[in-house]
């Protein structure tokens, strides 16, 4: 079984274009200045936090799987 993820959003170049939340709502929010938020990795399914990260048109989304410690994303 795969492990855990640990996510991040990079703050500095997320522009809040919002599919993170729309593919993963579980795992992501905007906050009120349109900035992507983790609230929990781990609350959507690992292939839709996959699929958000791959959506971010600037790559702010980082996934990594705390178990192997490989980076899955960028």
């Amino acid at each position: 079984m795969a492990g855990k993820l640990q996510v991040s959003i990079d703050l500095n170049v997320c522009v809040g274009n919002a599919m993170c939340p729309h593919l993963a709502g579980k795992t992501f929010d905007l906050d009120d200045n349109r900035q992507g938020h983790v609230i929990d990795p781990n609350a959507d399914t690992r292939e839709n936090v996959m699929e958000a990260a791959e959506a971010c048109p600037v790559s702010a989304i980082t996934v990594v799987d705390t178990e192997s410690g490989e980076q899955l994303f960028p």
